[in-house]
């Protein structure tokens, strides 16, 4: 029993927690009772969180100077309530990058700044192999931050795969932005797995891949997807077009319930014994609150990077 405990310490040591603290156009000023409060440049916005269950006094401080408040209704969905007058959209930029940022009508405003992370990790790993001309694809890409960040790093070629033909609308205006019109990006609108099992078709490969799936969601044809049901099958089947040069495998993840030991166990099942010349790190991400200190967890992430 004792050599079995030791052996699980061994193997599952990798998990860690990466906190998004390098921005400088955005900051979660405050959480709990089920909300958070950012600030996105000049303009604070108030809107859900369900990590966020800790007490919180909204009465005062930073809470009463919110420029607009998500609420959300009974009957689903939600909408926004303005304090002052907004801008359609603005701007945040992120080291070289620049993004465009607006309340949408599901709460969310174009941008995940935790994944500010996983950026800075792809960025330095392929601006270590640049020579190797690396393709990345991005999956459930939304409105790419990553694929900026990957073609900013000087990845040879970037595609950039989502459902929706709004949120590639967006990725393309957020490529502008950057100035990264002479970086060649592939956007598609298409269903992931779809993609995924075309590609195989057609021979192509890639040195990395990333994805971040919804928990649930629905391709341009209506097809469903549900992260508990479907992951296990898209990952193995991206095992088929990962290149045997591969540099790294990424999965991020906001489905509740679903552990960073989830995707370790699934990474180590699926993509070591087809690439064992690497090594998995699973842990979670998280954004620091500067008004009290404490931490707002923000999702998982799984890694594999080759060694």
């Amino acid at each position: 029993m004792i050599r079995m405990h030791s052996l699980f310490a061994i193997m599952y040591n990798y998990r860690m927690l990466r906190i998004a603290n390098q921005w400088k156009d955005y900051a979660c000023l405050e959480a709990g009772n089920g909300e958070k409060l950012e600030q996105w440049k000049d303009v604070i916005l108030r809107r859900p969180d369900p990590q966020a269950i800790w007490p919180a006094d909204q009465r005062k401080g930073a809470w009463t100077k919110a420029d607009a408040v998500y609420h959300r209704s009974n009957k689903g969905g939600g909408s926004w309530e303005y304090r002052k007058k907004l801008p359609e959209s603005w701007t945040v930029s992120y080291r070289s990058l620049t993004f465009r940022v607006s309340p949408t009508g599901f709460k969310h405003t174009g941008l995940f700044p935790e994944q500010a992370v996983n950026w800075d990790w792809m960025n330095d790993l392929i601006r270590t192999h640049q020579d190797e001309q690396l393709r990345i694809l991005n999956l459930f890409a939304y409105t790419g931050g990553a694929t900026m960040a990957c073609a900013e790093a000087g990845a040879a070629e970037v595609v950039h795969v989502d459902a929706s033909k709004g949120m590639v609308q967006w990725a393309k205006e957020n490529r502008d932005l950057s100035h990264l019109e002479d970086k060649k990006i592939r956007f598609i609108v298409d269903d992931c797995l779809k993609f995924v099992e075309r590609e195989k078709r057609r021979g192509h490969t890639y040195h990395g891949i990333l994805m971040d799936p919804p928990s649930y969601g629905r391709g341009p044809n209506g097809e469903m997807w549900k992260f508990e049901k479907e992951i296990v099958g898209l990952i193995d089947a991206c095992m088929d077009i990962l290149d045997d040069h591969a540099l790294f495998f990424l999965i991020n993840s906001y489905t509740t319930g679903f552990s960073s030991i989830v995707l370790e166990d699934l990474m180590k099942t699926i993509i070591l014994p087809e690439h064992p010349d690497g090594t998995v790190e699973t842990g979670e991400v998280a954004l620091p609150i500067t008004g009290s200190g404490l931490l707002l967890p923000c999702g998982i992430y799984g890694r594999w990077q080759r060694k």
